[in-house]
């Protein structure tokens, strides 16, 4: 077992060391960098002493749970700077410290400054002698902070949605899909695992070594699948040119500030139609809205307004409409006969299989199959 704990340290570094040497470094990337190390400096430490910290290493040991208070909240910066586009960390953010700070303030005072200990009525954690009520709470908040940022980073993805739907008419390669699914698995299995850790030292129950072993044996796992794919993620949002809201009653609030005049948003309107239809620019699977935008000179921002307001819609489904529309004239003219459906959905726009099954369906309430059987025997 320690081997492999030693192989996920140096794959931590390793990965760090790579996201060091990419041209551009951004904010995801440097928190990631950081997060990498904690890891890697977290399990290597483990893996060297291992079963030998809860009876020669108690200091260390305790410090080393306190550290399972940081995971937390790297996963949910690390989140919250690619659904936001955020390029830089802000004085609120570092409220995330202040549990894992008072829990290791606790532990130092209580195993270094007797006297302010006494005064405090601070226990340490002693062998055999029970544990500290004070100790036992932190325990309880570690491992509740895991369920919490889990809760909090689960909630950030329903923020990505939205800003998805209204910058781009392809969800594939922005959707987070890879952490989403890592976030969902590493966070049903890591509070299980800290709250077996918890119980054991509280009620002593369960083995230390086995409860141990299985969290470090996850992070192992962990930070091989967010190295590799977080070496691969790239920016998605650009605030300076990108329409980044939470909720549509945001979206009211800002729009009800604009100065965007109904006769200007009306010439908008038809200037937006009129581009779609002769144009057809919704056949370039990657539009977006900046880029449509810059098509048609109109600021992004009244791009957006005037898409919701006027056309009732999100970017998204304005688009992928567009597109529905396409396919199914495709087929009602004939000529086609030589493509499947996927090929015909290609050439109207759409960049992969599952995104158009999804998107017809929206539109439609049936499958492409069954659209086309269904226009085969009118």
């Amino acid at each position: 077992m320690k081997y492999a704990f030693l192989i996920a340290a140096f794959n931590a570094f390793f990965f760090t060391a790579l996201l060091l040497q990419k041209k551009t470094s951004a904010l995801h990337d440097r928190i990631l960098v950081l997060w990498l190390i904690y890891l890697g400096l977290f399990i290597g430490i483990y893996a060297f002493y291992s079963h030998e910290l809860f009876t020669r290493f108690l200091l260390l040991s305790v410090s080393l749970i306190s550290l399972l208070m940081l995971h937390g909240p790297f996963l949910y910066t690390y989140v919250l700077t690619l659904v936001t586009g955020r390029t830089r960390i802000t004085a609120k953010d570092s409220l995330h410290l202040i549990p894992f700070l008072l829990f290791n303030a606790y532990i130092l005072t209580a195993s270094f400054i007797p006297e302010l200990s006494a005064r405090l009525n601070l226990e340490k954690v002693t062998p055999g002698q029970g544990t500290p009520l004070l100790f036992s709470f932190f325990l309880i908040l570690t491992a509740l902070s895991g369920t919490v940022y889990f809760l909090m980073t689960m909630k950030l993805f329903r923020k990505l949605d939205t800003n998805i739907s209204n910058n781009f008419s392809n969800a594939e390669g922005v959707d987070l899909h890879w952490i989403r699914r890592l976030t969902i698995a590493f966070g049903i299995i890591w509070t299980i695992l800290i709250t077996i850790t918890v119980i054991h030292h509280i009620l002593n129950l369960f083995s230390a070594a086995f409860c141990t072993d299985c969290l470090f044996l996850t992070l192992s796992v962990f930070v091989i699948l967010i190295g590799w794919f977080g070496l691969r993620q790239r920016v998605i949002f650009s605030p300076g040119s990108m329409v980044l809201s939470t909720d549509a009653a945001a979206n009211q609030a800002r729009y009800s500030g604009s100065r965007l005049s109904d006769a200007d948003a009306g010439a908008f309107a038809a200037r937006i139609r009129e581009y779609m239809d002769s144009s057809g620019p919704y056949l370039e699977p990657e539009l977006s809205l900046p880029q449509l935008a810059s098509d048609l000179d109109i600021p992004v921002h009244y791009m957006s307004q005037v898409i919701n307001e006027q056309f009732g819609q999100n970017f998204h489904d304005f688009i992928n409409r567009y597109r529905v529309d396409a396919f199914r004239k495709r087929l009602a003219s004939g000529g086609s006969e030589n493509l499947t459906l996927l090929g015909i959905a290609f050439e109207c726009g759409f960049n992969s299989k599952s995104a158009f099954n999804r998107v017809f369906r929206q539109f439609t309430g049936m499958t492409p199959s069954e659209y086309r059987k269904n226009l085969l025997h009118s």
